[in-house]
């Protein structure tokens, strides 16, 4: 299998295939519209915006398994996304991340890159361990995804390469998606 093998739900119901990406780098996130790393909307947008003339799409992917903290329907989170955020990379329908009901491309991802377990010498992963492992202790174990905006980098070619978790900078994912683009792209 290969990431574009998966086929993926826009907000209004229409179904697209990933193949529709091949050639770009990829950074597929699970977001959440009341999340504390909401924020990150921002900073997503601004690497979408400064990288997407070399190659670089990002695809937003509302869930609403961590905490009930997007409650909206996909149109209603493409909606405040552009709002609040002006977003204008893809987001997709809302989805599921882990469990038997996970949206197939996510449980791809997770399957293809290593994962780092939360730091407790870092507070808000420290805090963020402690709340999962109070409410879903489960999403602790393999490879699951810990929370909203988790992030996946895919290369040009398709290959997954990276895994961020949500508290890692942006910077650390900048520095990625340099590594990937084509040299002459970012010339």
């Amino acid at each position: 299998m290969s990431i574009y093998n998966y086929l993926v739900k826009k907000p209004n119901g229409e179904i697209l295939s990933m193949e529709t990406y091949r050639g770009k780098a990829i950074l597929i996130v699970n977001t959440a519209s009341r999340c504390r790393f909401t924020y990150q909307f921002e900073e997503l947008q601004k690497l979408y915006d400064q990288y997407k003339e070399q190659g670089l799409v990002v695809l937003g992917f509302p869930c609403d398994q961590f905490g009930q903290q997007n409650p909206e329907n996909g149109e209603e989170s493409v909606q405040f996304c552009q709002r609040n955020y002006g977003v204008s990379f893809p987001v997709f329908d809302l989805v599921q991340v882990n469990g038997k009901e996970a949206e197939p491309l996510f449980t791809y991802l997770k399957h293809e890159v290593p994962f780092r377990e939360l730091d407790d010498s870092i507070a808000t992963e420290k805090m963020l361990k402690a709340r999962l492992q109070q409410e879903y202790p489960d999403y602790l174990i393999g490879r699951n995804i810990r929370w909203n905006f988790t992030k996946f980098l895919v290369d040009a070619s398709g290959a997954v390469v990276k895994r961020f978790e949500p508290t890692e900078s942006v910077l650390d994912v900048e520095a990625e998606i340099e590594r990937i683009l084509p040299i002459s792209a970012l010339a």
